[in-house]
């Protein structure tokens, strides 16, 4: 699936609110700022992509206090909702006020945004209404953010308080992505917990094995010697990266995942261990690790279905984790145009627009501070072209 045939997914979301912009050619005069933001919503992909690229491009102290407007006022639901990731990639200083404001929106689409920015700007007077938002939402789509958010903010004990309950209790789903977000932000209170999890077999227990690796703490080794013995070869991808992760000692750990990863890649009736491989490959990478993701591009570059789909997914990880890590690696690929076909791939799969606009902003960033002819600047420049942004 393509950017532009995903567009009816996109869209699906205005149905929820507003009046829908019929589609229509990409403009041939430029737009001005209000009409970009009222495209923001059409139909049409190459005018929406148009729309976003001169929000983007509007110097800051014009578009900001108009985002702003738009994210709390268009009659839109959609467009205020894209109104406000844009406003996001403008910074700290010109977004946090708004996403105060929105937290407690009636749009779900509109509180992700806001639980998403708060998970990567951590603010103390936020986290009783962060708290008091666990007992309303209950949604797969937007609470994953919510306790996101609050694992970024897991040094206040009040956090720690209600977080801590959620490791053992509750759906599945919700608690996977507690224990995920506990491990990304090195909850080291939350290794005991999360330890006996891991020891359970269960639909949990890879997410909990490598949140202790990404933990970090050595006090985890013993229960990971003891999972090597214990767990099924679909789940050792995932103790041999928790193990790399804690000790450092990577090589012996990255040469087995590739390996694995190839061999899984070979046989589609391994397609669970071909997900963990690339799964485990991917967190590897998230925490810095060039050879990881040179291995996920390496296999999922020149692949097909289904093995392009679960390596495509681990590479979109790694660019939304670690954009300075993935500019880095792509400088050296001598395929580029089969690399950024592979993370246009993610990104369509991922359809995470908050966390894709950082990226953009990241890349866009990086453009600017390179050197004009410099292997940054062209790769860059490829990824925005790629990646139309």
């Amino acid at each position: 699936m393509t950017r532009r045939s995903s567009a009816v997914l996109v869209l699906a979301g205005v149905l929820l609110a507003g009046a829908v912009v019929p589609a229509q050619q990409a403009p041939a005069q430029p737009m001005s700022l209000k009409a970009a933001i009222d495209q923001l919503v059409s139909f049409d992909f190459p005018t929406r992509t148009e729309a976003a690229r001169v929000v983007r491009r509007t110097p800051a102290a014009e578009a900001v206090p108009v985002l702003a407007a738009a994210a709390r006022l268009h009659t839109d639901g959609y467009v205020r909702y894209r109104a406000l990731v844009l406003l996001a990639g403008f910074g700290q200083a010109s977004a946090t006020s708004t996403m105060r404001m929105l937290l407690g929106d009636e749009n779900d689409r509109i509180r992700a945004v806001t639980y998403g920015w708060f998970q990567h700007h951590p603010d103390p007077e936020m986290v009783q209404a962060l708290i008091a938002a666990l007992d309303r939402e209950q949604s797969e789509f937007v609470r994953p953010g919510l306790t996101r958010a609050l694992a970024a903010a897991h040094a206040d004990a009040v956090v720690r308080k209600a977080l801590e309950p959620l490791i053992l209790r509750g759906e599945d789903y919700f608690r996977g992505s507690v224990i995920e977000g506990l491990g990304d932000f090195r909850a080291t209170w939350a290794r005991s917990a999360i330890e006996s999890v891991a020891l359970l077999d269960g639909p949990l227990q890879d997410d909990a094995i490598l949140a202790l690796g990404k933990i970090g703490d050595k006090a985890s080794l013993s229960v990971l010697a003891k999972l090597q013995k214990a767990v099924g070869r679909d789940l050792q991808p995932s103790v041999a990266a928790s193990s790399c992760l804690i000790t450092g000692e990577c090589a012996a750990h990255v040469e087995y995942l590739a390996k694995t990863l190839v061999f899984a890649a070979s046989d589609p009736q391994h397609q669970t261990l071909l997900r963990a491989a690339a799964f485990a490959l991917s967190a590897l990478a998230s925490r810095g690790d060039r050879q990881a993701l040179n291995v996920l591009f390496d296999v999922g570059g020149p692949s097909t279905n289904p093995v392009r789909a679960a390596v495509a997914l681990a590479v979109g990880h790694v660019a939304l984790r670690n954009p300075g890590l993935m500019l880095s690696v792509l400088e050296t690929q001598t395929t580029l145009s089969q690399a950024t076909d592979l993370m246009l791939d993610a990104f369509d799969m991922l359809s995470e627009d908050f966390e894709e606009e950082r990226f953009f902003v990241e890349i866009r960033r990086a453009y600017w501070a390179a050197v004009e002819g410099s292997a940054t600047r062209r790769v860059a420049q490829v990824l925005i072209d790629k990646l139309e942004f």
